[in-house]
């Protein structure tokens, strides 16, 4: 009997909301519909951004909205049932209470007709609490990148600014990642001044990804949430990055849809092998993080210099 074979794609739908602020059951209620909108005969994974049910900007009432991971994956598994009885992976951003200690968090979830599974749960390293942001104030920060299996390879799930800090897909993509899923909500910030009219923090997300999956060989799912929030407006432009550095699609900035891109895993790996900087840097890190002009914490130092 010959070996199952892996499969050499993946079909992939972004699912941009919009969702009316701190309304949970509401927009549990948009996400079924847009659920709905879906061809489950020809999809395999659907990615939702950063507080996708919520909102972004809760400050306080993220101590009202936040569920736990088990409440979180069920109500989406129920969205998705509701809408299709065929099996599917979910991945999407959320607030997460843990019994008391608040993060902001995305998981990834495989729902069949048996049931639903969470594969992984990923809680953001990095809370911005500057400018318009406010997140350390009000949760606390996740400690490792991790990588999972699923039926279509290693992934990892990154939250927002994770992916802004270069050595985060790194490590990720050296843990063995092939695709980086990034749950977002990025306020949009001035205009592009190369006459393009785009936002710069538009232009900006794109080419932080870009050299991301261009550097290590791996395709990005960015999904961003759109929509106002007390005067801010979120950006959107949720975007399949391959691992070239080719933009596949890009949402609009400014109106909730759905985009949808087939990936070709095989892509990977002739990827990787036309450009091997993966290799050249999994090779070299460990000496870079031995390097004894780095401000390691002292027990870390310690252990290193053992």
């Amino acid at each position: 009997m010959s070996p199952k074979s892996e499969p050499v794609r993946l079909r992939a739908a972004i699912v941009q909301s919009k969702p009316a602020k701190g309304q949970y059951e509401r927009n549990l209620a948009d996400t079924r519909d847009a659920f709905a909108q879906l061809d489950a005969d020809a999809l395999d994974l659907i990615v939702l951004p950063e507080g996708a049910l919520t909102g972004y900007f809760l400050e306080g009432a993220v101590y009202d909205l936040a569920l736990p991971a088990e409440r979180f994956a069920s109500d989406l598994a129920g969205a998705w049932r509701a809408a299709s009885g065929e099996a599917v992976d979910i991945a999407a951003g959320f607030f997460e209470n843990d019994e008391g200690t608040y993060y902001n968090s995305a998981l990834y979830l495989h729902v069949d007709a048996r049931g639903e599974r969470i594969v992984h749960l990923h809680r953001k390293l990095f809370l911005p609490t500057y400018g318009v942001f406010d997140e350390e104030r009000f949760l606390s920060r996740g400690h490792k990148v991790g990588v999972f299996e699923t039926r279509f390879g290693r992934m990892a799930l990154l939250v927002c600014e994770d992916a802004c800090h270069a050595i985060v897909p790194a490590i990720a993509a050296i843990k063995g990642a092939r695709i980086v899923i990034v749950p977002s909500a990025s306020p949009g910030r001035g205009i592009d001044g190369k006459g393009e009219g785009e936002l710069e923090s538009v232009v900006r997300w794109r080419e932080m990804l870009r050299v991301a999956a261009l550097e290590h060989g791996i395709y990005i799912i960015y999904a961003g949430l759109t929509g106002f929030e007390g005067g801010k407006g979120m950006s959107g432009s949720s975007s399949v990055i391959d691992p070239r550095g080719g933009v596949l699609v890009q949402a609009p900035v400014a109106e909730p849809c759905i985009v949808r891109a087939d990936l070709d895993l095989r892509e990977i790996d002739l990827a990787r092998a036309s450009l091997p900087l993966l290799g050249d840097l999994a090779a070299v890190l460990p000496d870079l993080l031995l390097d004894e002009e780095l401000p390691l914490p002292r027990g870390r130092r310690d252990a290193a210099d053992r």
